[in-house]
This record gives structure tokens, C-alpha cells and sequence, in this order.
């Protein structure tokens, strides 16, 4: 008797997500919850726990009665560089300012793929980095610095 067809990759994402979304809400259950009109500091993380939870269990009955792709090779260099993308930002953010900080990241970030040249990479980086200053800056008006202490002008 053979067992039935099951995802192994859809089966573990979706068991990852469950657990996720469990360990974040047990965690927002920590604090005040309050009401759908008066949210408390535990409503909003509880909120996309359970969400996460949801999209979690999709994920795994999804995963049975149908045969998956074989795991292939662990992509060394996506998470060499998508990885540090982040933390270089939230490091430099302040010092370098908004501007540069978010074109080096996603100058950084863009070097994950083989495919990628420099010149489609810059192109990248300052095509996100004024799409992101204007509508986090002149749209949303977030009061952030463009530009740090740590450059000189």
C-alpha cells in the first residue's frame, strides 16, 4: 500500500507558518487586547497572528493530494545577500539618512540573483530609492531624515 501523494515542501511551509502565527498571538495574548473601535497594544498582532495562522493551515491542506517538486539546492547566495539587506538598513538608517541607506540595501539585496548586472542593479536601486522617498516622504510624510549626520552635506 503506497501513501498518498503530499507536497513535502507545501507541508512544511505551511506547518512553519502555523507555528509562527501560534508563537506570535500566545505572545500578543500578553498584552491588553481591547476593542475592534478601541484596539489595545495586543489587538493588531493577535489580528495577523490568527491570519497567519489561517493562511498556515491553507498551506498544509493544500499540501496533501498532490505530488510535490523535489527540494532542490539551498540558495547560498539569495540569503548571503537578501539576509543583511535588512539589518544594514536598520544599522545605517539613522547615520546615513534614508536615501542612502535604502539605495545601498537594495543595491545589496539586488546582488542575490546571478542574473543581475551592475548596471540594471543601479538602475534598480535608484528607481526604489525615489519611489520609496516619495511616498514615504512627500506622500505619507513620515518624519525621517533623507540624509544623516554621517554624510557631509
Amino acid at each position: 500500500m503506497s501513501t498518498p501523494p503530499r507536497d513535502n515542501t507545501d507541508l512544511i511551509a505551511g506547518l512553519f507558518l502555523m507555528a509562527t502565527g501560534v508563537f506570535f498571538g500566545w505572545q500578543a495574548l500578553g498584552l491588553e487586547l481591547g476593542t475592534s473601535l478601541r484596539m489595545g497594544p495586543g489587538y493588531f498582532p493577535l489580528v495577523l497572528s490568527a491570519l497567519l495562522v489561517v493562511i498556515g493551515l491553507v498551506v498544509l491542506i493544500k499540501a496533501f493530494g498532490r505530488e510535490g517538486e523535489p527540494l532542490g539546492q539551498i540558495a547560498w547566495r539569495g540569503m548571503m545577500f537578501i539576509l543583511p539587506a535588512p539589518v544594514f538598513f536598520g544599522l545605517t538608517v539613522r547615520g546615513l539618512g534614508f536615501v542612502p541607506a535604502l539605495f545601498v540595501t537594495t543595491l545589496i539585496a539586488s546582488q542575490a540573483s546571478v542574473r543581475m548586472r551592475p548596471l540594471p542593479a543601479l538602475a534598480l536601486s535608484v528607481a526604489v530609492t525615489i519611489l520609496a522617498t516619495l511616498v514615504f516622504s512627500y506622500g505619507l510624510g513620515l518624519p525621517f531624515r533623507r540624509f544623516g549626520p554621517w554624510l557631509p552635506f
